[in-house]
């Protein structure tokens, strides 16, 4: 045995209707809540990895700091073999602050051509477009 089916009558369809139109800003606003808090998981995730990285980093080099200072000593253990020992000091320590000096004078340098901050190309490309807008020429 069949039951007909009923179909709603227009007015519920259309009541039906109103109420899915009038859910869609709820729906919205759960979607973009969602989205916000997937993101925010996703960031923090991504920040505990970078942070644990950071430290191991961190840990290396100090570790690679105490092997420079072993090896600077075998230096001078190696050169004291030569020469007197507080000869073989002095000049492997001459040699680390020729080394300091270069490598501050280069970065000097680069620190000079990044300083001040300001974006001089890209201000200079803006420039440029606002007098092609307006029909000028250098």
């Amino acid at each position: 045995m069949t039951t007909p089916r009923s179909t709603p009558s227009p007015a519920a369809e259309r009541r039906g209707l109103f109420a899915l139109i009038a859910d869609v800003p709820r729906l919205i606003g759960d979607l973009v809540r969602a989205e916000i808090a997937s993101l925010k998981a996703e960031i923090a995730a991504k920040l505990k990895q970078a942070g644990i990285g950071a430290g191991l980093l961190v840990g290396a080099g100090v570790f690679a700091f105490f092997a420079a200072l072993v090896l600077i000593a075998a230096g001078v253990l190696a050169l004291s073999l030569v020469l007197p020992a507080w000869a073989a000091a002095l000049i492997i320590g001459v040699v680390l602050l020729i080394i300091a000096g270069v490598i501050a004078a280069v970065g000097v340098n680069h620190l000079k051509k990044g300083v001040p901050p300001t974006p001089t190309d890209t201000l200079e490309s803006v420039q440029e477009d606002v007098r092609a807008v307006r029909g000028l020429r250098k």
